[in-house]
């Protein structure tokens, strides 16, 4: 038994061809973002906004950004870090100091008196994490690790210049490194995220903040505050925080190679320079912002300030004991740590 074929005409042809020649419309990759800070942050307005446009515009508009700032998805700042692993959010901005003994390397950089300014730290900050915390970071896909530029203090009816104006505050503190600082300086720390500082200041929970310049007007810190300590020029602050973007590892593995390639070109090295320079850009404008509104910018004597870094030795000499009853050589990682942070 024979089967008819069944004729083509040109038109039928020409609709065929056209149709094999058409490309299949790329599926849209739709990243969601979470982070700690108002949607006015600098870290979203300034970089995070910018990278995903950039993000859709190299990839022809196939990948797009879902943003959920001040912790919009759930959890506390110190749990950013799980709703990254665990596929909640595709992408975290965070400080992985603030998930206390998760991330015990790279905390290195959080030492007192280390990091200057942002775009020097940060660049130090990522050479350290590629020579000695990539393994601490196994569970994800890392963006950027990055420096804030320094923590320094930001009190509401006393300023902060010298080992004694620290006795009998209570300040607020970042992370576990920045605790351990105060308490070296003479004060009390009470630990809180950034949202819940302006508060606590206003209802006298605490005398002010250790706190990053860039964090002062996107939580209204500077109207509650009145003093704000500067070291010497050019010299390290009293402590830093590293922050890092951080990507779900199962979802970047299952993007498409093309898709992966324009995320890789735009984080890294190139990420973590452009953190750096918008950070020290928002760190002079801050500083100027707060002088406009009646604020005081202190800068310490150089004698008051060795003082304090003096004060200090014990919190490394504390964290090398920690650190070697792991089995990590500390001081070669502070020698290395202060040496990126120097160049």
């Amino acid at each position: 038994m024979t089967h008819a074929k069944r004729a083509v005409g040109p038109l039928g042809l020409s609709l065929m061809a056209l149709l094999a020649a058409s490309p299949v419309a790329a599926e849209t990759v739709t990243l969601k973002i979470a982070h700690f800070l108002p949607p006015s942050s600098p870290a979203q307005k300034q970089v995070i906004e910018p990278w995903c446009a950039k993000l859709g515009e190299e990839s022809g508009g196939q990948i797009k950004c879902q943003i959920y700032p001040a912790l919009q998805l759930g959890g506390t700042a110190g749990q950013l870090v799980d709703l990254a692993k665990n596929g909640v959010a595709d992408i975290v901005w965070t400080a992985p100091g603030y998930s206390a003994g998760r991330f015990p390397i790279i905390e290195t950089m959080e030492l007192p008196f280390i990091v200057r300014d942002a775009k020097s730290g940060s660049r130090a900050i990522w050479e350290f994490f590629e020579r000695h915390a990539v393994k601490e970071f196994d569970a994800y896909k890392v963006l950027a690790v990055y420096s804030n530029g320094g923590d320094t203090f930001h009190t509401a009816a006393k300023a902060i210049d010298s080992l004694d104006s620290m006795k009998g505050m209570k300040l607020r503190a970042p992370t576990r490194m920045s605790s351990k600082t105060l308490l070296a300086l003479g004060a009390t720390p009470v630990n809180m995220p950034p949202a819940q500082v302006t508060e606590a200041i206003s209802k006298g929970v605490v005398d002010g903040a250790m706190a990053a310049w860039e964090v002062v007007t996107p939580t209204k810190l500077q109207e509650v505050t009145k003093f704000h300590a500067d070291p010497p020029n050019g010299q390290p602050y009293y402590a830093g925080t590293v922050l890092a973007l951080l990507m779900n590892k199962p979802r970047y593995a299952a993007l498409p190679t093309d898709v992966k390639a324009v995320i890789d070109r735009n984080s890294g090295a190139p990420l973590v320079e452009i953190f750096g320079s918008v950070w020290d850009g928002v760190i002079a404008a801050t500083k100027l912002q707060v002088v406009k509104e009646g604020g005081m910018v202190v800068t310490q004597s150089q004698s008051d300030y060795d003082a304090m870094r003096a004060a200090t030795r014990v919190v490394e000499e504390e964290w090398l004991k920690e650190v070697g009853a792991r089995g990590v050589d500390g001081a070669a990682l502070i020698a290395d740590a202060r040496a990126l942070a120097a160049r």
